[in-house]
């Protein structure tokens, strides 16, 4: 089981300690791919909006987050 799917998995636990603990994680495991991934993007030549429309999110709203990042 990777850790990705025990976080998830812990998430959704009874215990509230355990799941928050686990939805932290999650939340900054979410943003370190996120991050990879908009490089990968913006290396291989996408537009922030394109980027946008994959996220779901405002061209703005990920070149605010991303836009220091290359």
């Amino acid at each position: 089981m990777t850790e990705a799917t025990q976080l998830a998995s812990a998430a959704g636990d009874q215990d509230p300690k355990v799941g928050l603990r686990a939805v932290g994680a999650l939340r900054r495991l979410l943003e370190q791919l996120e991050a990879v991934q908009v490089r990968n993007a913006r290396v291989r030549g996408w537009s922030w909006q394109e980027i946008a429309a994959e996220l779901g999110v405002t061209r703005q709203a990920v070149h605010k987050k991303h836009g220091g990042v290359r």
